[in-house]
């Protein structure tokens, strides 16, 4: 797949109030992620975009994030295409980390990127 039309954003770069969508599955979740993202791993987010739309109701951008970028990219693009404003964060989770950004985990222990 070829995704050099999909807007994206530098891990960095995402505002720290942006809406931040993390598609990895859950126990990459639990591991390690940005606080107050919404947590919609890829295979359920054609079910469950009815939560999507209400929480970018506002017409927020999605920020779309896993691991490296390939999920997100795919997710970011079905969104795109569903109407929404979503950009794939380069770089992803483990982009997130090394541009400093904050990490929690679901167990209260060091958070990391799985």
């Amino acid at each position: 797949m070829h995704f050099a039309q999909l807007p994206a954003v530098d891990a960095g770069a995402v505002p720290s109030d942006g809406f931040l969508l993390d598609v990895r599955e859950d126990d990459e979740w639990a591991a390690g992620h940005a606080e107050g993202a919404l947590h919609l791993p890829m295979g359920q987010v054609v079910a469950r975009f009815g939560e999507l739309t209400e929480a970018a109701a506002d017409g927020r951008r999605v920020h779309v994030v896993c691991r490296v970028g390939g999920r997100s990219a795919q997710v970011a693009q079905y969104l795109i295409a569903q109407g929404l404003d979503a950009v794939n964060v380069d770089g992803g989770m483990l982009g997130w980390e090394a541009a400093g950004r904050p990490l929690v985990a679901e167990t209260g222990a060091q958070a990391y990127v799985l």
